[in-house]
């Protein structure tokens, strides 16, 4: 999921970056103490500037230090709009993938139980590219997207994984203009690099040909 090299170092004074997402411009949105963030003009997401990533092994270490036990009651509660909604669009004989499992995937443990199949990927946890080589009837990315490098990328690909009339499921907290950003949280998590907009989910569901994109809050499906 990492974007390595993006930036030269004669770029790093650039006013402007091309969004991750969608190619347009982007301009400065905020700056704090070793970060800047962008804004692109047309899909009205903000992504982290690439030179303020931080490195593999930091990420891989912040990741390991989530609570992300199986057995966690508060943690299956947090996922239970997507676990709920997989329940009720598909039958134990569809297949599922779980898209940046984690080192939990408390999802995929919980359906499995009610009987679903779900194969496992995770660039860092879970490294079964096979996994990606397959089509799914749906895929679930539960606190993903909002770290992806190259969201472009990622989005070509679980579309073109996910069979005709499959579903992707998704969950992050949405960016938008009521947000005071210096004070949002979401924000604050070194791993976090990309924060949609309404607008954003708007240019996937065209740019990949979903049928079309619902959102609850914080659950995000894409249908195809």
């Amino acid at each position: 999921m990492r974007l390595d090299n993006y930036l030269e170092k004669s770029d790093l004074m650039t006013t402007s970056l091309k969004c991750l997402l969608c190619d347009f411009d982007t301009k400065i949105f905020y700056k704090e103490k070793n970060r800047e963030f962008y804004k692109c003009d047309n899909c009205f997401s903000i992504m982290l500037n690439p030179i303020n990533y931080i490195s593999n092994k930091d990420e891989k270490e912040r990741y390991e230090t989530h609570n992300n036990d199986v057995d966690d009651i508060r943690y299956q509660n947090f996922v239970s709009p997507i676990v709920k909604s997989v329940k009720k669009d598909y039958k134990p004989s569809h297949i599922g993938l779980d898209f940046g499992a984690g080192t939990g995937p408390v999802i995929t443990s919980h359906l499995e139980k009610e009987g679903y199949k779900l194969n496992l990927y995770d660039p860092y946890f879970h490294n079964y590219p096979k996994n990606l080589n397959k089509k799914y009837d749906f895929i679930v990315c539960c606190e993903v997207i909002e770290h992806f490098y190259n969201p472009f990328e990622e989005f070509k690909l679980m579309s073109e994984i996910l069979n005709s009339n499959g579903r992707l499921y998704c969950m992050t907290s949405l960016y938008d203009e009521s947000i005071d950003f210096e004070d949002w949280y979401y924000k604050n998590d070194e791993t976090h690099v990309f924060f949609y907009h309404k607008k954003a989910l708007e240019w996937i569901c065209a740019k990949f040909e979903f049928a079309k994109v619902k959102i609850s809050d914080r659950l995000i499906i894409f249908s195809k």
